[in-house]
């Protein structure tokens, strides 16, 4: 038996890839731990490792010790049959115990427990009975989050736009008097002020150090665990361009005039537009983990059970396995069970994506989330808390969101090498001034130092993506194509392969009535008038389908009455004096109708992927309704669009064999995989990535959520549902399947024009740091190479905005 274990937890303080980097070798390190992968955009941390040597605990600690906290849940019980201090501590020791328990409290006067866990590990429902087994009785008091993580978001972002805000006032009036140096501006005014060193001394200290502070606190924490990130670079440059200048401050005491060589506005505005990049970043961490808090959301908060005898109204957490759970109608199923009484019919669309209800009877399975339509039944809980198939769900999603992007950003991985070698040559630099070139020139020797500091500032290369990130997603999201994060935009043009789900997507998502047949010499108008009558009694999508099927005809309903579901077989009614039948070949034998004459029709109807009703007007066969849902207008034509691209295109659904291939076939599509559960659609994603396929999968219901998050990219309708526009890395607003290739496109356009913003950036630098060692540039036009490196890149990622789609 495996003795090995996985563990996913939430990681504060991360700014850039080396840091998720250095997490994971560091956790990869420990002793006991098989595998470790950080995730920087969802700020999490997945890891496999074994029981025997290592734990939960040992791993936040390790995660701690490298300079980063650990995000975890708090749940709280109220604890009985306590009597001694030996009782609490029994309990504490066997909490303690649990996996993905960090932290266990018991308080014996209080008779509470206070609990640090992992919630993808472990839930409270697992502690109470760990109480329980030890002899003691529990509850859940309250659970919830250490902080709550919308609002712990929403604070980090206020607080970024505050320093931001700052920072920006007060580099302003530097940035002014810098811009007013110059000979071809000098018609604009400066306000003397401006011009004193000691007035930008007071401006820039601030930003350097109080603004600028956290620059200071992520390099110490790198070069603390003997890397080096962005963070070091930012403070080597924006420290050498501020203590140069209070070097020249302090150097102007006792002399008239100002001091055009100052380099404030140098530190303060690089720290300014880098907190606004912060910013940026945080605001799109921000919705990260909206897909599993939705998902969490659907489930009841309570079930209706029987103990004892009694009928008891209780939190989900406490329902058990074996547990007898009523369920009305209209009603949420709490957990996943076994009908033992009752017939109904379940909408199970939020599971299947399929917009018919399903008919159940004793012995048919019914899951947790989705909704009982008409009847009352008893369920025996069979999977509970995270047995269940949404919480299956929920876990693949997580899995998948969790582990690592094939692309890392090539600028910080650029950094890991780039700032030490900078560093390098300016200390050397300096050096080779003071020592032989022009020997004991201090000012001299530090000048040309900083030049090589500022030349190699990171500014372009931190610019070179996410501008031409921002540029390409703006021009995207104008055609309707929302990229959720910009490695999504850098990945997607590696797709080979595009996987469609049928209902919703491929399909309108909506049975329409698409055929009336008729036996006997009878009016349409007439049989219309009188089953659609009848199926206005009834909630059932199939119905609604007829009813707005003979209103978009023109057909007038007429009065029903004495209407009656016959589950299983369809309905029977009176409307204007006749009895009306409508449903399945078995309800007409019921009532001695003869349906010989519509079989042949109605297989017809079927393997054209409709679903085909016979019915019956006063004992005789009137009809055969057929309804349908439909391909949408574009969806022959985005196929073929696909197919000219070089891609190959799959259709999978959990309909029947014979529906998915009716519907492949008026689409376009030669490949169908049909009959596929929720949890197989993410296997069938992972098999065909196994065969080398860079897989997109396309999908618009939150069972096409997991498939989503496994892909090598999710895309989601943005006519479905919210769980499936969260899983996925791109949104399609329109519901268009042409927004596919155009994202693909967009995506192209886009890491081109990435490698062209790298080269430039880099070639700056490359070019620079020579020439600013060899004494050839000024602080001041390093400065302005470096700030014409940066617009030069944003220049280039703008073209991004004029892209026809």
């Amino acid at each position: 038996m495996s003795n090995l274990k996985e563990t996913n937890f939430q990681i504060t303080g991360m700014t850039c890839a080396a840091c998720s980097n250095r997490i994971e070798r560091g956790l990869n390190k420990l002793e006991g731990v098989e595998q470790a992968t950080v995730n920087l955009a969802l700020e999490k941390a997945s890891v496999t490792f074994d029981q025997g040597k290592t734990n939960s605990a040992a791993i936040h600690q390790k995660v701690e010790d490298l300079g980063y906290g650990v995000s975890l849940e708090k749940a709280e019980f109220s604890i009985s049959g306590m009597t001694c201090a030996a009782c609490s501590a029994r309990i504490e020791k066997g909490l303690n115990k649990l996996e993905g328990v960090s932290k266990a409290t018991v308080n014996l006067a209080l008779e509470t427990g206070s609990v640090e866990y992992s919630p993808s590990v472990i839930t409270p429902q697992d502690m109470i009975k760990r109480i329980e087994k030890l002899g003691y009785g529990a509850n859940v008091k309250a659970e919830k989050d250490n902080e709550d993580t919308a609002d712990r978001k929403q604070k980090e972002i206020a607080k970024q736009q505050r320093k931001f805000i700052l920072s920006a006032i007060l580099s302003i009036p530097l940035l002014w008097s810098m811009v007013g140096h110059f000979t071809f501006t000098s018609w604009m005014y400066v306000p003397e002020l401006f011009m004193n060193p000691w007035f930008q001394l007071i401006l820039a200290t601030p930003v350097q150090f109080i603004i600028g502070g956290q620059f200071y606190i992520g390099a110490y924490k790198a070069l603390k665990n003997k890397s080096a990130n962005m963070d070091v670079l930012v403070a080597l440059g924006t420290s050498a361009a501020y203590f140069y200048s209070l070097y020249l401050t302090i150097e102007s005491i006792g002399h008239a005039g100002h001091m055009p060589e100052l380099y404030f506005e140098t530190s303060a505005v690089l720290i300014t537009l880098i907190l606004l990049g912060k910013l940026f970043e945080v605001k799109a961490k921000g919705r990260s983990s909206e897909a599993i808090k939705k998902l969490m959301g659907l489930q009841a908060k309570t079930a209706r059970v029987i103990r004892s005898g009694t009928e008891l109204e209780v939190p989900l957490e406490e329902v058990a396995a074996g547990d007898t759970v009523l369920i009305k109608p209209g009603e949420k199923v709490p957990v996943d069970g076994e009908i033992i009484e009752g017939i109904s019919a379940f909408d199970e669309s939020m599971l299947t994506g399929e917009s018919i209800p399903a008919d159940k009877s004793p012995g048919d399975q019914v899951y947790g989330a989705t909704i009982n339509k008409n009847g009352f039944v008893k369920v025996k809980a069979t999977k509970v808390g995270m047995d269940s198939a949404l919480a299956q769900i929920i876990k693949v999603v997580e899995q998948a969101q969790t582990s690592k992007a094939p692309i890392q950003r090539l600028a910080d991985q650029i950094s890991g090498i780039f700032v030490p070698i900078v560093v390098g040559i300016a200390v050397l630099t300096f050096l080779i001034w003071i020592l032989w070139v022009d020997q004991g020139n201090f000012a001299g020797a530090l000048e040309k130092m900083i030049a090589v500091l500022v030349i190699a500032c990171p500014c372009a290369l931190g610019l070179a993506t996410p501008t031409s990130i921002m540029a390409g997603s703006g021009r995207a999201a104008e055609a309707g194509i929302l990229f959720k994060g910009g490695e999504h935009l850098e990945t997607a043009h590696l797709v080979d392969t595009v996987v469609l789900d049928k209902t919703g997507t491929v399909t309108k998502g909506e049975p329409e009535l698409t055929d009336v047949i008729l036996y006997g010499d009878r009016d349409e108008e007439a049989v219309l008038k009188l089953i659609a009558a009848a199926e206005n009694q009834s909630e059932h999508p199939l119905a609604q389908a007829i009813v707005a099927g003979a209103k978009e005809k023109g057909v007038e309903l007429a009065e029903a009455s004495k209407f009656e579901a016959v589950p299983g077989f369809g309905i029977k009614a009176e409307a204007a004096g006749h009895e009306v039948l409508i449903g399945t070949i078995r309800l007409m034998e019921k009532y001695g109708v003869d349906p010989q004459e519509a079989l042949s029709e109605k297989e017809r109807l079927e393997a054209d992927g409709k679903t085909a009703m016979l019915a019956a007007i006063d004992g005789e066969l009137a009809g055969l309704i057929a309804v349908a849902d439909t391909i949408k207008e574009t969806s022959k034509a985005a196929v073929e669009r696909l197919k000219q691209m070089g891609l190959d295109v799959i259709m999978m659904t959990g309909d029947n064999e014979r529906t998915a291939q009716a519907i492949a076939k008026a689409a376009g599509i030669d490949h169908v995989i049909a009959e596929v559960l929720p949890e197989g659609k993410a296997e069938e994603v992972i098999n065909l990535q196994k065969a080398g396929k860079k897989v997109a999968m396309v999908g618009d219901g939150i069972n096409d959520a997991p498939a989503l998050a496994a892909a090598d990219t999710g895309m989601a309708i943005g006519t479905g549902t919210d769980i499936a526009m969260e899983a996925a890395d791109i949104t399609l607003m329109r519901g268009d399947l042409n927004s596919i290739a155009d994202a693909i496109y967009m995506s192209k356009l886009t890491i081109r024009n990435i490698k062209q913003n790298l080269f430039w950036a880099f070639g700056y630098n490359t070019l620079g740091i020579p020439i600013a060692a060899a004494g050839l540039l000024a602080p001041w036009l390093a400065g302005a190479a470096m700030a014409f490196s940066s617009v030069s890149v944003v220049l280039n990622a703008l073209r991004l905005q004029r892209a026809k789609l």
